[in-house]
């Protein structure tokens, strides 16, 4: 089990990018326990806050990765500074980079209609020799299953539900699931087909992409929220860590 710090009490893996990456590279080669991944932000942090089995659901997964800057800062103003921040984008881009080089097969599902499937063709296209057994949008019934109208094993699994949905779906049927890994990754399919478009690198490189996607989301506004909120909660534990040491 690869180290965590907790944040609001949810904990949030404490490992380099690579490390994160080659341990979930080495588990897909292998036959054991199934795990998933999570990417708690800010906006998920606090529907944990709110909801215990959510909170609970996040602390179950194997990985957590840091995905949003805010995170990070509140690793920093809490003294348990994370070693790295890993968006679920750039992390779906670089394990199917790597597993392309291997005999790991992927699978898609979710998102809006179609854009899982362009999307595994916007991946295999970047990364020659990738191997996706499906794209779907929806999970297939037990009918279609057991009529073999759908492929629907595969090692990996990306889930695009959207938070908190795609947690709690994974994490209630992962056990029954043909797979030996699945992760939510929210609107990264919109990114990856291209279907909506990411802030320029040195905008994501100064920790600044929800402001770009805002910009571009105005209906985003009031999911913003959240944040002040996260920031309000993260000073107030400080000063109570504060008022213990002294």
């Amino acid at each position: 089990m690869l180290n965590k710090k907790y944040i609001l009490g949810v904990g949030i893996t404490d490992v380099s990018f690579n490390t994160i990456l080659e341990y979930l590279v080495e588990k897909l080669k292998k036959e054991g326990k199934k795990l998933y991944l999570v990417t708690p932000n800010p906006e998920l942090l606090m529907i944990a806050r709110r909801d215990e089995g959510y909170k609970k659901v996040l602390n179950n997964a194997e990985i957590a990765l840091p995905d949003g800057i805010g995170v990070v800062i509140a690793g920093k103003i809490l003294g348990r500074p994370l070693k790295a921040r890993a968006t679920g984008v750039d992390f779906v881009y670089n394990l199917c980079n790597t597993i392309a080089k291997q005999p790991i097969t992927v699978g898609f599902l979710g998102g809006s209609p179609n854009v899982a499937e362009k999307a595994s063709e916007c991946l295999t296209k970047k990364y020659p020799g990738l191997k996706v057994a499906f794209a779907v949008s929806e999970w297939p019934s037990e009918s279609e299953v057991s009529s073999q109208k759908s492929v629907v094993s595969c090692d990996m699994l990306f889930v695009a539900f959207g938070s908190p949905k795609q947690e709690k779906w994974i994490a209630e049927n992962l056990d029954r699931l043909p797979v030996k890994a699945a992760m939510g990754v929210g609107g990264a399919f919109d990114f990856i087909s291209g279907k909506v478009h990411r802030a320029p690198k040195f905008v994501r490189g100064l920790g600044l992409e929800w402001l770009f996607r805002l910009i571009r989301q105005p209906w985003r506004l009031k999911r913003q929220t959240a944040l002040i909120r996260f920031i309000f909660l993260v000073l107030k534990e400080r000063a109570s860590q504060a008022r213990i040491m002294v």
